[in-house]
């Protein structure tokens, strides 16, 4: 039975040490959740041979996936930052065993389109929900907790294309619907996370005299407008990562399989090894934050990765290529855990809100940049996405605009 709390008795602070058993069970859950999620992202090669799609439809089909998360999930963070349910995590994981299950079965591409948006709502009920069982979890280490539950998915994402290079891309599409038993054990592994909340949730309908004694940002001093205008700029810079993470995550293979001639299953392995980094970079920004600034991750992550990113159009070994997007990966995910936090120090008090605003704006950037690469691929070749991506982490500059907030 979901449990409920009302307004007043809502927890805003963490609990008083690092509860790592269960930023661990964040993490693996996590991992298993972003897993099912790269696997639509990794069967692109596959649905468009077997469904004769071209390269608009698509970025529609991560259009749908992506704009059904991003709409659902800064609303599930506003109703849960009201409303806390315990149990909304294997519900959420629910509607993405059904959403695997129809895709290993679709044969048109408007079913397709219905089972990446189960899987899209399922991931817009997990990410805020899950990020703020980790800020209460934090024991006052914000970035670490965060780094921690990200690192779970971004691995997890890594090893959906390993997966599909293994078990899908050889058989068919028919064998994804195997990964609904991985999905299955997933939903009865959240559900003793929910139990640990609900008793959480009851300890802190008592608090009106417990206070927060964790660290929190000073920015009871900044100005709303000077909030509001931070905010745009992390969003801003949530923007100049995404669109380009996105022509990796879900071009990269058909930049692979085009310049070098590298074979599906070839090219899966490298969007392995590129999501790998990436996961290796998130768990670096939010330790790294927590103790010389979110700031600064955040200068690093963004604008340092723009030599690299400039550079990668032009080299023309297949290895040079894989080393390029290693590194670039690692560098640019470092920043969303900062990110994350450094907003929600800016909004104390709307925890969930603020995951889901960022998680869902992520999401939503996501879909429209992939909508956008799907027909600049169509229109000049699959080489232009990356000409023109090369430059999106230059907006990196506008970091310089943030206030620097201190940690008490």
């Amino acid at each position: 039975m979901t449990t409920t709390i009302k307004d007043e008795e809502i927890p805003q602070y963490p609990a008083q040490r690092t509860i790592y058993v269960v930023l661990w069970a964040l993490c693996i859950s996590h991992l298993f959740n972003d897993t099912f999620q790269s696997l639509i992202a990794a069967s692109y090669p596959l649905l468009k041979d077997s469904l004769l799609l071209s390269f608009t439809q698509i970025g529609l089909i991560a259009t749908t996936f992506q704009f059904t998360s991003s709409i659902f999930q800064p609303i599930v963070g506003w109703y849960t930052d009201k409303h806390p349910h315990p149990y909304l995590l294997p519900i959420g994981m629910s509607s993405t065993l059904t959403g695997i299950l129809l895709l290993s079965l679709a044969q048109t591409f408007p079913l397709v389109l219905i089972s990446v948006a189960l899987i899209g709502f399922g991931s817009a009920i997990f990410h805020p929900e899950s990020s703020r069982i980790a800020y209460i979890a934090s024991g006052g280490r914000f970035g670490l907790a965060q780094s921690l539950f990200q690192v779970g998915g971004n691995v997890g994402s890594s090893l959906g294309p390993l997966l599909a290079a293994i078990l899908i891309a050889p058989y068919g599409q028919k064998n994804i619907a195997w990964f609904g038993i991985v999905v299955f054990c997933s939903i009865l592994f959240m559900i003793p996370i929910g139990r640990w909340y609900a008793r959480k949730l009851e300890q802190m309908k008592q608090p009106k005299k417990m206070k927060q004694k964790n660290r929190t940002a000073e920015n009871g001093m900044l100005p709303k407008y000077k909030v509001i205008i931070s905010v745009a700029i992390l969003l801003g810079l949530v923007f100049s990562k995404n669109v380009y993470t996105v022509s990796l995550t879900n071009f990269y293979t058909f930049y692979l399989i085009e310049k070098f001639h590298v074979s599906v299953q070839y090219s899966q392995f490298f969007l392995f090894i590129f999501l790998f980094a990436v996961a290796a970079g998130t768990i670096v920004g939010g330790p790294i934050g927590d103790r010389i600034g979110r700031k600064y991750v955040i200068w690093v992550s963004i604008l340092g990765a723009a030599p690299f990113t400039l550079l990668l159009p032009y080299v023309n070994s297949l290895w040079g290529t894989c080393v390029l997007t290693v590194i670039i990966g690692a560098i640019m995910a470092s920043s969303f855990p900062a990110i994350l936090i450094y907003a929600q120090e800016l909004v104390p008090g709307k925890v969930g809100t603020i995951a889901g605003l960022f998680f869902g704006f992520s999401f939503g950037v996501g879909g429209i940049a992939s909508a956008f690469l799907g027909g600049l691929a169509d229109y000049g070749g699959i080489e232009l996405v990356y000409d023109i991506c090369s430059f999106m982490p230059l907006l990196g500059f506008i970091t310089w605009f943030l206030p620097n907030i201190r940690i008490k």
